[in-house]
């Protein structure tokens, strides 16, 4: 409850919850000063003193020492007419009720997206062979080398959409799983790229040390977290910094089935982030922001982690792009590749 000056006069357990204060503390100090000015609270708490109305609205908290992650809540500011409030504000955290309903648009968009692909894939994979087969025949019946450029065009053209299409369709076979070390996976994805001339970028690490080895395919795993790291590279283009991050999620939901315990990976860029027209198809395939990009990288990834009941799931503004695989830590024997 707030007065005119919207500061606070009483609050129950809950919003000491969620504001992390308690109600003795929290007593004649200001709700936006709380939630860091939040420009929607405050256009809310102002509209609702000037005209009596209700309001309400979704928004996001930024992260405070007593909460280290952005929160999304739904306010609802209502007139009041006691002696010392005019304010009732009732908010709601409804973080984890907006990501599993991200999660299941992702799997959703996944399934949709395998599907389509693998149906190009078959179709544009048939005519190819007869091609190239015939570009090969009628090499044999030219004597003129320059003519044999022609056809060694059409051969090695062929070839390529061959490799594109292998790529669509994504490594083939179960996974091969076995006992991993996810840190010693990063790692070892971080020397693949050290090759590369990544000039002014920095690498920080913040791995939890007590995260247990996983049965994972290492070489499906590689693939994906390579997929990863080199989109956020892509997105640093040459000067910033790339944050590998890892921890434990107690009782987590991928889908419809809910795991005691998950392993969360974060790969942190503090580029540009992703175009807001692109935020909800960039799990398609084919679909990049970069004239050199196949499209390709994030959609095998997401398969790849599909076949380990995992999925990847992300967030994206200026300054700060984080991709999150949540991967199980009891992982099932009956995986497959469809």
């Amino acid at each position: 409850m707030l007065d005119e000056h919207l500061l606070i006069v009483g609050l129950n357990p809950a919003a000491e919850n969620i504001l992390g204060i308690s109600q003795r503390r929290a007593e004649g100090e200001s709700l936006l000063q709380l939630v860091d000015d939040e420009p929607e609270m405050r256009d809310i708490l102002t509209r609702v003193v000037e005209t009596g109305d209700h309001y309400a609205n979704e928004m996001r908290l930024a992260s405070t020492e007593v909460h280290n992650e952005e929160r999304i809540v739904d306010c609802r500011v209502s007139p009041l007419t006691t002696r010392d409030s005019c304010l009732l504000v009732e908010i709601t955290d409804v973080t984890r009720r907006t990501q599993i309903s991200r999660e299941n648009a992702l799997l959703i968009q996944h399934g949709a997206g395998r599907q389509m692909i693998r149906q190009l894939a078959h179709e544009i994979k048939n005519p190819l062979g007869g091609i190239r087969g015939a570009a090969q025949l009628l090499a044999r019946q030219l004597d003129d080398d320059e003519l044999h450029e022609y056809t060694d065009v059409v051969i090695s053209e062929t070839d390529r959409l061959v490799a594109l299409v292998d790529t669509l369709l994504g490594p083939g076979g179960p996974p091969n799983k076995q006992p991993v070390n996810v840190h010693e996976l990063l790692e070892y994805v971080v020397r693949i790229i050290a090759a590369e001339d990544q000039r002014s970028i920095a690498i920080r690490r913040e791995y939890d040390p007590g995260l247990p080895t996983i049965d994972l395919d290492r070489d499906q795993m590689v693939q994906a977290f390579l997929n990863l790291v080199q989109n956020a590279l892509a997105a640093l283009d040459g000067q910033g910094t790339l944050t590998l991050r890892s921890r434990a999620v107690t009782n987590y939901t991928i889908g419809n089935i809910r795991h005691r315990v998950i392993a969360s990976i974060e790969i942190e860029d503090d580029g540009p982030g992703i175009p807001a027209d692109m935020q909800d198809s960039v799990f398609y395939p084919l679909v990049t922001s970069r004239p050199e990009g196949t499209g390709l990288g994030l959609p095998v990834a997401q398969e790849l982690l599909s076949r380990h009941g995992g999925l990847i799931e992300f967030e994206s503004r200026p300054g700060r792009t984080v991709f999150v695989v949540r991967i199980p830590l009891e992982q099932t024997t009956s995986d497959s590749n469809d």
